[in-house]
């Protein structure tokens, strides 16, 4: 079989694990390993938009959701997006994530999925779900973030991973990264690094999506404006 884009991404995933230390009531969900499904649509969906060498823009987000890429396997593309959109149907599951209504409304603009997967590859520094016990006992979505000592504990790992990330076939002259507070901490992270030339931060789907939803269109703008002369 060709050394592929695409081959290169899923065996990425099929190896990745943490085996680091993690702060109390925080864990670690790896769908490659916990879920069959999960492995069989992501190897679809890299099989039908990245069997090729082309290089691609790198997109960093945080680290997936449970009902995004914790569920498909596919950064910001919850079940309903990777059928509707796709055309890659998950039978076991079914999520909706409100990053992922974002995301998708902006490749349509990019125009469409063919086109915007062939220049661009999404993925994470944690690239599997963090979960925390909240304080009514109840286990949610966390961030690498939240907590300084959870970065900490997870850093070197990050920085490990990045440099694999851009092994798959990246550019590294510019990156975008989503989320200004993920931003800092990815400037942190290239600091050790030393991959990225110029990072440019754009405001997280999520954050747009929940707050700022009546200027949809003026963030998907600024999304292709940045992505301008970077893949078209």
């Amino acid at each position: 079989m060709l050394d592929t884009f695409a081959k290169r991404a899923i065996n990425f995933n099929k190896n990745l694990g943490y085996s680091g230390e993690l702060p109390e009531d925080f864990q670690v969900l790896n769908p490659f390993q916990d879920n069959p499904e999960t492995v069989n649509v992501m190897e679809q969906f890299y099989n039908k938009f990245y069997s090729d060498n082309n290089k691609r823009r790198f997109i960093i987000g945080i680290n997936p959701g449970r009902h995004g890429a914790g569920t498909t396997g596919v950064p910001f593309t919850d079940t309903k997006r990777l059928s509707n959109v796709c055309g890659i149907d998950m039978e076991g599951s079914y999520t909706h994530e409100v990053s992922s209504v974002f995301v998708y409304e902006m490749i349509e603009q990019y125009g469409g999925v063919e086109k915007f997967y062939s220049h661009f590859f999404i993925n994470s520094p944690f690239p599997l779900a963090i979960i925390r016990k909240n304080n009514k006992n109840k286990w949610v979505n966390a961030n690498y973030y939240d907590e300084q000592y959870l970065y900490e504990m997870t850093k070197d790992y990050m920085v490990s991973i990045l440099k694999r990330e851009v092994e798959l076939g990246l550019h590294c002259d510019e990156v975008f990264v989503l989320g200004k507070k993920n931003a800092d901490y990815v400037s942190r992270l290239n600091a050790e690094a030393k991959l990225f030339e110029k990072i440019t931060p754009l405001e997280h789907p999520r954050y747009i999506q929940q707050y700022k939803s009546k200027d949809k269109q003026l963030y998907i703008d600024k999304y292709l404006m940045a992505f301008d002369g970077n893949g078209n």
